[in-house]
């Protein structure tokens, strides 16, 4: 339960909504001024305090709107290499917890959507929310003995997507200096997404449907989902007792089971991409539960990214050591990617082509041997290393590579992390992708 204090509203029109931004803007402005103030009278004044401040303050906005610009932030905490660390640190808390909505509006959010109270649905519901995310908050219920979740959308927040991703656009342009172009593939992709997330009731078809293709997974559980108590806005589920990624660490275990844990999230996000060709896109650790039998727990099927085959079959052929050997091969792949675009010329073919290469190549690790050990620190130095690196060359402030790339890397990146948090050592060769070492190339 979070120790923030309960919210009685939250700001829901357009006009409130964009108060909040310009409000946090005039704030972050005054801190520029504080920082620019201090440096006057100190030259080596670093930006610690500034970012700190901007993260805090950014931060407590949009904890209090929710929804979509609270994601964005939980979306971006994931990309270690991205955003300052004082950014980071704030902005990893949206991963966890978010100040909880008042009885009263729980209540009220019930009575519009059933019709009836909380009380009158189930046998027991405790008014007051375990866990507060970005999109909603869950509540501990009881029905004919059995004890359950109860997911509760925050008002307003699927209406105000599209509108709030226009507000958080100049934060996030400030933070990732990003091109213009680039922002837009961006926050595109991000939408589309999100109001996805904000169906519950398509959550809950999907919920059920990935849980039963997953079910011959090894030590992998799901709650069983109850269409009839949920809806457009709630979603009933069992409720499945664990222990966070945090608190499961905290519990010191065996190298054995960091390892068991380790395959369990291998294998469900490698039997998705796959085989199912769409995968569990939030792999933030709030997501996931260690159960007391040693079991990972997946209690979240919001964000859902399928994968067409013309995006598929040339990335994850990339990550086949045979397609790299053939040069000509590997350069069509990356035209069908974009990421090698039509008016490239000679030079700069042969530029994003190394660069690509040797990209792939560095993701591609686990891939390549039949184990990999994700504890392993000079592995993940070395790709945040060369992300820093990239996110530094003049050649990479255009957009490029299709919008696929948003998500499927997000929920790559999301995976190794947490295999790194977990210090697993996992078979990799489980689940293997599917490839292809020949691909025509559209005709421009």
């Amino acid at each position: 339960m979070s120790d923030n204090k309960e919210q009685n509203s939250i700001p829901t029109s357009k006009v409130e909504r964009s108060a909040k931004f310009i409000k946090t803007g005039v704030k972050v402005g005054g801190n520029y001024i504080k920082h620019y103030s201090k440096k006057l009278f100190n030259p080596d004044l670093d930006r610690t305090e500034l970012n700190e401040d901007n993260a805090a303050d950014i931060y407590q906005s949009l904890s209090e709107l929710k929804g979509s610009a609270l994601k964005v932030a939980q979306m971006l905490s994931m990309d270690k290499n991205l955003l300052p660390q004082a950014y980071v640190d704030k902005f990893t808390q949206s991963q966890y917890n978010a100040p909880p909505l008042s009885g009263p509006l729980i209540v009220q959010t019930f009575k519009k959507y059933f019709g009836k109270s909380p009380e009158q649905i189930y046998d027991k519901f405790n008014i007051r929310s375990s866990n507060a995310a970005s999109i909603g908050q869950v509540h501990e219920a009881e029905l004919n003995g059995k004890k359950l979740a109860v997911k509760i959308q925050y008002p307003g927040v699927g209406d105000s997507i599209s509108s709030d991703l226009k507000l958080v656009k100049p934060f996030a342009f400030r933070l990732l200096g990003m091109s213009e172009k680039e922002l837009d593939v961006y926050m595109r992709e991000v939408e589309e997404r999100l109001l996805e997330e904000t169906d519950y009731e398509l959550e809950v078809r999907r919920s059920i449907e990935f849980s039963n293709a997953c079910a011959n997974l090894n030590n992998v559980v799901f709650p069983t989902y109850y269409p009839e108590l949920s809806g457009k806005r709630i979603i009933t589920m069992d409720w499945l007792e664990g222990k966070h990624l945090r608190e499961f660490l905290a519990t010191n275990p065996s190298q054995q089971l960091r390892d068991k844990i380790g395959q369990a999230l291998w294998d469900f996000y490698n039997f998705q991409q796959h085989e199912l060709r769409a995968v569990h896109a939030d792999p933030h650790p709030g997501n996931f539960m260690i159960t007391a039998d040693e079991k990972l727990g997946v209690i979240d099927f919001g964000c859902i990214k399928e994968m067409p085959d013309d995006f598929y079959y040339p990335f994850f052929s990339l990550t086949s050591t045979n397609l790299f050997e053939n040069k000509e091969e590997t350069i069509k792949a990356f035209r069908k990617l974009e990421m090698i675009l039509p008016n490239d010329n000679a030079e700069q073919i042969e530029f994003y082509y190394t660069i690509y290469k040797q990209m792939i190549s560095l993701f591609a690790k686990p891939y390549i041997a039949d184990t990999f050990d994700f504890g392993r620190t000079e592995f993940f130095d070395e790709l945040f290393g060369f992300g820093e690196k990239i996110s530094k060359m003049p050649e990479f402030k255009q957009a490029r590579g299709v919008k696929h790339f948003i998500y499927v890397n997000r929920t790559n990146f999301g995976l190794y992390n947490i295999l790194h948090e977990l210090k697993a050592k996992v078979k990799t060769d489980t689940y293997k992708p599917h490839v292809v070492e020949h691909f025509e190339v559209d005709a421009v």
